[in-house]
Parts: structure tokens; sequence; C-alpha cells
């Protein structure tokens, strides 16, 4: 049985949802502040979290950023009634995997869940640490080596570079990396792509105009190479 976290503070939205997913055969689990939202997250064995954006103690941007920040990959869905484009891009950037505008209705809420659990299924095995040259990685602590310095990723930085050696060998499309990565397929635009790329080569290739690892496939996309 699928387990679901819904962070909501809402009395009558949490009771609304915990009843319907539970009538989908789900197993539920809620809290109504941020911070025990929070706990329960890094906690239990969650497949994936119902976030709402506004919330006591601990707002769902901020939740959002830390999970990850703290190698929580399960998927989140954030609901939000704020109607600006920006706050809904913020959750994204911060890790958020879709969103939903309040008031919405149950079979759109029901579908993106199925949506970001199929997706979930369909990911490679997950990885904690790759070394490559002279580089190492460790995605779960979030830390980068190279000859025995540290390297300064950011967080999205390390999600494309882990997709990116998930899929060695194969070549990865700027749609792929938008779609799986960024989890939004409208913003950002392909550019935001090739700019993590050019970062990513200039962090860990040795010659960057010329890189050995993380390679162009033109009019195609990028090719992972160990």
């Amino acid at each position: 049985m699928r387990s679901i976290l819904i962070i909501e503070d809402d009395p009558a939205i949490l009771k609304g949802l915990k009843e319907s997913l539970e009538q989908e055969n789900y197993h539920v689990l809620t809290a109504r502040d941020g911070l025990k939202g929070f706990e329960m997250a890094k906690r239990e064995n969650i497949d994936i979290i119902i976030l709402d954006l506004m919330l006591p103690g601990k707002n769902g941007q901020e939740i959002c950023r830390d999970l990850r920040s703290t190698g929580v990959s399960a998927p989140i869905l954030m609901l939000t009634s704020k109607k600006h484009e920006m706050d809904k891009v913020l959750g994204l950037e911060l890790g958020a995997d879709d969103y939903v505008t309040k008031p919405f209705g149950l079979r759109e809420l029901h579908a993106r869940i199925k949506a970001l659990l199929r997706r979930k299924a369909d990911l490679p095995k997950d990885i904690d640490q790759y070394s490559f040259g002279s580089i190492h990685i460790d995605f779960k602590k979030r830390e980068a080596i190279k000859r025995k310095k540290p390297l300064k990723l950011s967080l999205r930085e390390y999600e494309v570079l882990k997709y990116l050696i998930q899929h060695e060998g194969e070549i990865v499309t700027r749609t792929m990396l938008l779609d799986e990565v960024w989890g939004y397929d409208v913003f950002p635009t392909t550019r935001t792509v090739d700019n993590y790329i050019l970062s990513l080569r200039k962090k860990l290739e040795d010659n960057p105009a010329e890189p050995c690892h993380i390679l162009t496939i033109h009019t195609a996309g990028y090719r992972f190479v160990k």
C-alpha cells in the first residue's frame, strides 16, 4: 500500500483529502503544522508528500527546501492558494515536483498523484555516491570533491548531474531534463538547461571547452561518459 503524507493546516481540506485518498486505498498520514510535517517526512517511509504552501511553524517552501537538502527524494505535490506564477515557480525551484492551485478538483489531484507515482517508479536506481576521473560525489550529503578539494554545487546542479549519471551512455535531451529534474515543462526554458550544463563543466571538467564527461550531442542533447 502506498503511503501519502498530507501537510495541511485547514482541517476541512485535510479531512476531505484524507477520506478521499483512503477510499483509493492509500495509507494516509497527516500533519497540521509545518514543523510536525517536516519531522514526519524525514522519519516515515513516504511515497508522496502533499504539501500546503502556507503553514504555521514552517512554511511549505522551507519544508520543501530542507527536505531536499537532507536527501528526502519522495515526490512533493504542493498546494497553494496563491495565483502569482512566481510563487509556484519558487516552489518548483526548491524541489517540488508539481503543484495544484486551490480550489482544486479531487479527480485532478488523484490524477497528478498517480502521475508522480508512475514517474517515481520509472526512475533509474538511486545513487548515493559516484566517482569518475578525479571527482567523487556524495549525493546524499551534497558533497563534491575534485583532487581532494571541495567543489560548491547548487542543489539543482546535483540533481542535473545525478540524472545524467543515472543515464550514463544515453542521450539525455533538454526536454527530459526539464520534465524529470525540474518537473515542469513550461518554465524554465531549454536555455536554462544549457546554462546549468555550462556551470557543471566549469566545475567538473579539466578543460570545459573540450569536456570529457559531459558531452554535447549535436541537435540531440547531452551524454555522460565516465
